[in-house]
């Protein structure tokens, strides 16, 4: 379907759905755990009831403490779970009944929404701005804070089975009080879990179901898409920081995130993970969720390249660390994406051609498969892939010094092509320099800080 053929569905559907509708939302906290669920509805033929259910591990807090902080936290879940849904019409208004929200609060939603769902409108060729895509109605008054609760000084580190938050887990995890967060494990993510040393079941789990009809709605041509599901993360980890007591959240996001996928626009696969995001999120928290939270990056100050070679050093991951999604159910590098080309690369200048091929079970530098993603990597197309990637400066010094350290010997196809394709050498000593950068834009606490600091230097 070609992208004005995809507008015109968008113009289309608003018309015959106009509204869409956050009905209600409940939960329950018993001795199984916490289980909720919400309804939305894009009209009365399509009613939505997505849930999620933690279930009860000794480190929950009493239940007289955790109970009064639900209603609003689990409201604004429901706030960010509902763009899922939305997205298959596109309503022009968006009712929110449950609680109020100001004038802010607002729009701040509507700026996530918009900006979480750039892939979304790019990539159907919606036509549309920040002031038109959506109306939210909605009381104008806030939810109150939720009441004050007991805080440790531990630490939330979501895990999904991926380079990036293993490093976080033997850096920072290590040395605190740290709980590792999953939602839906997949393998990796819990072999990556026991491999840390976490003692059996000591990790929070959250089990989340999207509602089937929402499926059968994209079958039958409904608009599908992108949405920003790091946003939706960090609030489920506010709720975890509730449940728990536990005062520091941290994501595994690097500076890289801010490139945008689109160069000169603001369309950002990684909208939600990028630093923007962050402080804007760790600005609402503070004001509408909870003054005693704590929500950060700890790798934002690296490049993927300091983060690729601290996790080269954790050889007792190499064997079970997953980062390619199309492989997750069957915990396996597919080969075949640019997500897969992208670990391959970044992690090809500090791991020999045999430990390589070990892990993802073949040379992706030699797969011609792959060029084209390649050339999105690297800059050689006008567009990065829309997958969780590093920049293409990262790219480029890490190539070029996989080039240097094979100088001598036959090179394999894609870097045999990319010499005669690529942009000039950077300027000599680019990939030595990344690694001793450290990008000053971030939110880690300063006894946080010299943890990070003190691997990245050893």
């Amino acid at each position: 379907m070609g992208k004005s053929i995809r507008n015109d569905k968008f113009c289309q559907l608003r018309e015959e759905f106009p509204v869409f509708t956050y009905r209600d939302y409940s939960y329950e906290l018993d001795v199984s755990g916490l289980m909720c669920s919400f309804r939305f509805e894009t009209g009365p033929d399509h009613v939505f009831c997505p849930s999620f259910f933690i279930p009860r591990k000794d480190f929950f807090l009493p239940d007289e403490v955790i109970a009064p902080g639900l209603p609003s936290l689990v409201f604004h879940i429901g706030l960010i779970e509902l763009i899922s849904y939305w997205k298959a019409a596109c309503p022009p208004v968006v009712e929110i009944i449950p609680h109020g929200l100001t004038a802010d609060q607002q729009a701040w939603w509507k700026r996530v929404y918009f900006h979480g769902l750039g892939e979304f409108f790019y990539l159907n060729g919606i036509d549309t701005g920040i002031d038109r895509f959506m109306e939210i109605r909605a009381a104008n008054e806030s939810v109150p804070l939720r009441p004050a609760r007991p805080v440790n000084e531990g630490v939330i580190i979501p895990v999904g089975g991926g380079k990036d938050s293993v490093v976080t887990l033997e850096t920072l995890g290590k040395h605190t009080d740290s709980l590792p967060l999953v939602m839906n494990p997949v393998k990796a993510s819990l072999d990556c879990i026991r491999r840390s040393g976490c003692r059996e079941g000591g990790y929070l789990e959250i089990r989340r179901t999207l509602d089937s009809h929402l499926l059968e709605l994209n079958s039958l041509g409904f608009l599908n898409g992108h949405t920003p599901f790091s946003a939706l993360l960090a609030f489920y980890t506010a709720l975890a920081s509730h449940i728990t007591g536990r005062r520091y959240i941290a994501l595994s996001n690097e500076s890289s995130a801010n490139e945008p996928t689109i160069p000169g626009t603001l369309i950002n696969h990684q909208f939600s993970k990028s630093f923007a995001f962050e402080t804007d999120f760790r600005d609402y928290v503070k004001r509408y969720l909870s003054s005693d939270t704590e929500y950060f990056s700890f790798l934002r100050p690296l490049h993927e390249i300091q983060i690729a070679r601290l996790f080269s050093g954790y050889l007792q991951y190499h064997d079970i660390f997953r980062s390619c999604n199309a492989g997750s159910k069957t915990n396996s590098w597919c080969g075949k994406c640019s997500k897969c080309l992208f670990a391959w690369i970044i992690l090809s200048p500090f791991l020999s051609e045999e430990k390589m091929i070990m892990i993802f079970g073949k040379d992706l530098y030699n797969d011609p498969d792959l060029t084209l993603y390649f050339d999105q990597l690297t800059g050689l197309a006008s567009e990065k892939p829309f997958d969780c990637v590093g920049t293409v400066d990262e790219v480029n010094a890490a190539v070029w010094e996989v080039i240097r350290q094979r100088a001598g010997r036959p090179l394999p196809l894609l870097l045999q092509r990319y010499l005669q394709h690529s942009p000039v050498e950077p300027a000599a000593g680019g990939f030595a320099l990344m690694q001793d950068s450290f990008d000053p834009h971030h939110h880690v606490p300063a006894s946080f800080l010299k943890l990070l600091k003190d691997a990245l230097y050893a």
